[in-house]
């Protein structure tokens, strides 16, 4: 009996530590979808940015239209 108890007393052990690798496991799958999300949200503010410069651009662009076409209006009035 004291055999049988010293062989249950390992598994159990042995089973806890299966546990708490898969546990470790988990959390580092975790970790690494976090990380993944972290890499995608930022990929997405960095084209919100582009996105905002080239708006900004577009803005400016448009402005220099207006005033050459203005100008050149006058030159002929």
């Amino acid at each position: 009996k004291k055999i049988h108890r010293k062989r249950n007393l390992r598994r159990e052990k042995e089973r806890e530590r299966e546990r708490e690798r898969e546990r470790e496991r988990e959390r580092e799958r975790e970790r690494e979808t976090e990380s993944v999300n972290e890499r995608e949200r930022e990929r997405e503010r960095e084209r919100e940015r582009e996105r905002e410069r080239e708006r900004e651009r577009e803005s400016v662009s448009l402005g220099q239209q207006i005033l050459c076409a203005l100008l050149s209006n006058q030159r002929y009035n």
